[in-house]
């Protein structure tokens, strides 16, 4: 099955972020994905930590596979019609160029000792039970923003198996990588997974965007 890349823009993604300063492309034939160090600075860092602490909430996954140690972690709602939500919400939209209709509304992921989020992919499985529900609107998602915001004391790394890279959280640190082939069709070297936090916590933020444009 192949999905949009077109609509949107986010076949021009790539291009668009490999020619931002300081940005790192990492060298992989499997996986697009760019690297900025510094994309938001401490006070956003600082800012969305608060929200995302004032509304946090289980964490859920697609297609529940009954494994309950999948994914620990918890959730943190942002409202988008918060300033800094906003703002932060406009800069990661100008960075990849793609237009904001075409993007899930911002969310927070925070991390305890011990919690986690097993290996996953951000797209959703065709054929998995909830991929109607999921898709039938906005469709299939494309790209995947996450900024981490603070050092965490030990652990909380993001490894990606097809770069076997292992992503230190870095406040202000982005990540950025495409969930589908050039042609379209989904890309299960987008596979990561997010490793227990042993010391300490883990925030970040995560930006995804979507074929057609979200039901704002």
């Amino acid at each position: 099955m192949s999905y949009d890349l077109y609509a949107s823009g986010a076949d021009l993604a790539a291009a668009r972020l490999g020619a931002v300063p300081q940005m790192r492309k990492v060298p992989s034939q499997k996986l697009t994905q760019f690297i900025l160090p510094n994309f938001l600075s401490p006070s956003q860092c600082a800012g969305l930590i608060e929200r995302i602490d004032a509304n946090v909430r289980p964490s859920s996954i697609t297609d529940d596979n009954g494994d309950a140690e999948f994914r620990t972690s918890e959730t943190g709602e942002l409202n988008h019609g918060d300033a800094l939500i906003a703002e932060v919400d406009a800069q990661l939209c100008a960075l990849i160029g793609i237009a904001p209709a075409y993007g899930e509304p911002l969310q927070g992921q925070r991390y305890l000792p011990g919690q986690q989020f097993k290996g996953h992919t951000d797209y959703f499985e065709p054929n998995g039970v909830d991929f109607y529900e999921h898709t039938h609107i906005a469709g299939q998602r494309t790209w995947t923003m996450m900024v981490y915001l603070n050092n965490v004391e030990a652990g909380g790394t993001t490894r990606f198996a097809a770069t076997g890279k292992l992503h230190v959280p870095e406040a202000g640190k982005l990540l950025a990588w495409c969930n589908l082939n050039q042609d379209g069709s989904v890309n299960p070297h987008s596979l990561h997974q997010a490793l227990k936090v042993r010391r300490g916590r883990k925030y970040v933020i995560t930006k995804w965007f979507r074929e057609r444009p979200w039901p704002w």
